[in-house]
């Protein structure tokens, strides 16, 4: 069962206006085994969400039933004061304000929004930020218009008080609200879950195709979960779903960091988490934590103004590589061949990062990415060198940034101390999906970076374990869904 709708009362929602489940509140409560068993995911149309009224009880006891629900008793107690959502009320009132500017319309004295899709397009960018602070149904915005327009009130609308073009709004809203993407009418087993894949169908480098994810949804769907891709647009419905798996480019300034601190705030496994992905993005942080945790790491420098260069030049020697800390797949890190060049690299992103990473250039014809997941090696694949290029990916090269091939291994078949490595490395970061890029040199074992999202791609990442890599990420969520 997907969907489950509470009312206050039978009539308060025509039965044919939705495919889903409609009971009251009342029955809701009434019956703590209904739905046992089941996740489904409850909207609460109740026509009050007073503290301690059945709407209230309803959302409360439907998170102790592990049942999803909006109206969250936490948005119900926000929106129960001004001064319990005042901290919201800035970012909001910009965005009304920019919706006018863009529009030139005068506002209403209200504006009903409901699953955060306001009255016609113009509303949309206020709508959806309204929805990303406090998921209800239903919202009426009191608005003071003026050089500056204010909001004077946010609360609840009930059905009750909908007219009947409202009513109609209301639900091809909700409907566009439950659909779903990207399922497969083959799936032999209904769905139990429903996972979010968050995706910029324009990345040029992405985590992952679209065709990956969706091989990916195949394999998932047989193991009863529905896979739905999602766009940066949708943090506002990303409490509908039970887990999310980032497929975009992460980064702690970008909307990434944004989806993953919702989905562990909603309690949801997700893959990149916050903490891995705030680990992961610094290559300064990254270098002292396998240094405590006595992982080999190339000999590095760390660069905090120009006096540093010439203690790199010495201990490093030329040429070095030069890292940016938030460095990823080749971009923010070049070589230097000489002081000069060092130097005027050091120079340039200095001016927007304090610290800076210099180590030791191990020039190889491929790196090692070894795939962990829940601290065990996942796959196993060479990266091959870009051609005439010293990275995995020329980014200097016109146009397309040219990629290097690569050879994808059974874990059986990989060096045991490339794998040991990667495993200790990974561990020092979490418990999620990390891709460990490790140089195996003369000199020994040593590991370049860990990246919170590394790329998996059907036919290269899953060549050696096959479709047993997508089985054991699905089987990751589940476990964590079913704690």
């Amino acid at each position: 069962m997907s969907w489950v709708i509470l009312t206050g009362k039978k009539g308060d929602l025509d039965e044919t206006a939705t495919p889903y489940k409609i009971i009251t509140n009342r029955d809701y409560l009434a019956h703590p085994a209904l739905f046992r068993g089941q996740r489904p995911k409850i909207i609460n149309l109740s026509s009050s969400y007073a503290y301690q009224s059945r709407g209230y009880y309803a959302s409360l006891l439907a998170s102790s039933r592990g049942h999803r629900v909006i109206p969250s008793v936490e948005t119900m107690i926000d929106l129960s004061a001004r001064k319990l959502y005042e901290n919201a009320l800035p970012e909001l009132e910009q965005a009304l304000n920019r919706c006018r500017a863009e529009t030139g319309d005068a506002f209403p004295a209200s504006v009903s929004v409901f699953f955060g899709i306001g009255p016609d397009r113009g509303w949309e960018r206020f709508a959806k930020l309204l929805f990303d602070w406090f998921r209800a149904p239903a919202l009426e915005v009191a608005i003071k218009d003026g050089e500056w327009a204010t909001i004077t009130r946010i609360g609840f609308r009930p059905l009750s008080r909908m007219n009947a073009a409202e009513k109609e709004r209301f639900t091809a809203s909700l409907h566009s609200y439950t659909s779903r993407q990207w399922r497969d009418s083959r799936t032999r087993v209904p769905a139990r879950y429903s996972f979010a894949t968050l995706i910029d169908p324009r990345e040029e480098l992405p985590p992952s195709s679209v065709a990956s994810l969706k091989h990916w949804s195949r394999i998932a769907a047989r193991m009863g979960v529905e896979v739905e891709p999602i766009t940066r647009k949708d943090l506002p419905r990303l409490a509908n779903f039970d887990a999310l798996f980032i497929r975009e480019t992460t980064s702690i300034s970008n909307h990434t960091y944004r989806f993953a601190r919702r989905a562990q705030q909603e309690g949801m496994p997700v893959i990149d988490d916050p903490l891995s992905m705030i680990r992961c993005t610094n290559k300064v942080y990254l270098n002292e934590l396998m240094a405590t945790h006595r992982v080999a790491v190339p000999p590095t420098v760390m660069i905090a103004g120009p006096a540093d260069l010439e203690r790199a030049a010495d201990l490093l020697g030329f040429p070095l590589v030069l890292k940016t800390p938030d460095s990823s797949f080749s971009r923010g890190v070049k070589k230097a061949s000489n002081m000069a060049e060092l130097k005027t690299l050091a120079m340039k992103w200095l001016e927007d990062s304090d610290l800076l990473i210099a180590q030791k250039f191990l020039p190889t014809a491929f790196d090692w990415r070894i795939g962990v997941l829940n601290g065990e090696p996942l796959f196993s694949v060479q990266y091959l060198m870009a051609k005439k290029h010293w990275q995995i990916v020329n980014h200097e090269r016109q146009g397309r940034p040219d990629e290097g091939g690569f050879r994808s291994f059974r874990l059986t078949e990989t060096p045991a101390d490339v794998l040991d490595t990667a495993v200790r490395a990974a561990r020092c970061i979490g418990s999620g999906l990390y891709g460990v890029d490790i140089k195996a040199t003369p000199e020994g074992i040593y590991v370049i970076e860990v990246n919170d999202n590394p790329n998996l791609d059907h036919g290269c990442e899953d060549a050696g374990e096959k479709d047993e890599v997508w089985t054991r990420l699905t089987q990751w969520f589940i476990d964590r869904l079913e704690r």
